[in-house]
């Protein structure tokens, strides 16, 4: 009798062994999703910085005048390659710094681009018209890169708060990761006039 109860326990131990190892390997990968996911969200918004300086430069050939915008985008440009932010220290207050950070470089990229109605040689200028499509390009790329990153991370938020993989978590110190969430102001709708 004695011996069966041993070979339960033993049998109970190697699964509840087994299945710890398999919840815990499942919250790596999980993790690792995340970090992919976050880095190709930097690697896109880090497209847009590198095009901003070409935009710029073509930009001031035909508006000199128009230097505090400008400034604008370059010190916009300046202060969100600044913001160094990794996977590691990803926390709600943390990101929406740095989703200010990027907010910024997006409104003065804006202002930019209306610049660029006041100037018929600009607007039919082929390295301005070029360049104004691969930051359209880049803009929904990011746009992309952030639902697979807020994917991800509900993935893994998900996985480590379900029971008994919530206890695993607890044990090794997987956190929750926070989503990025909408600009202030998207809910409202846009004012078109003409």
């Amino acid at each position: 009798m004695k011996k069966i109860i041993w070979i339960v326990v033993v049998v109970v131990v190697v699964l509840l062994v087994s299945g710890s190892c398999s919840a815990y390997n499942k919250m790596v990968k999980g993790e690792e999703t995340v970090s992919t996911a976050w880095a190709d969200v930097e690697a896109q918004y880090q497209r847009r910085a590198d095009l901003i300086p070409n935009l710029v430069e073509t930009v001031k050939g035909y508006a000199a005048h128009e230097q505090t915008t400008l400034t604008q985008v370059v010190e916009a440009r300046t202060q969100a390659l600044s913001f160094n932010l990794n996977v590691e220290d990803l926390t709600p207050e943390k990101l929406a710094e740095y989703q200010q950070a990027q907010q910024n470089v997006g409104s003065a990229l804006g202002r930019l681009i209306a610049i660029a109605e006041q100037y018929p040689d600009l607007k039919a200028n082929q390295n301005f018209l070029e360049l104004q499509t691969q930051l359209e390009g880049t803009e929904n790329r990011i746009a992309v890169a952030r639902t697979r990153f807020n994917d991800a991370t509900k993935q893994f938020n998900i996985q480590i708060r379900r029971f008994p993989a919530n206890l695993i978590a607890n044990l090794f110190g997987f956190d929750q990761k926070p989503y990025f969430a909408a600009d202030e102001g998207a809910q409202s709708v846009p004012q078109v006039s003409f």
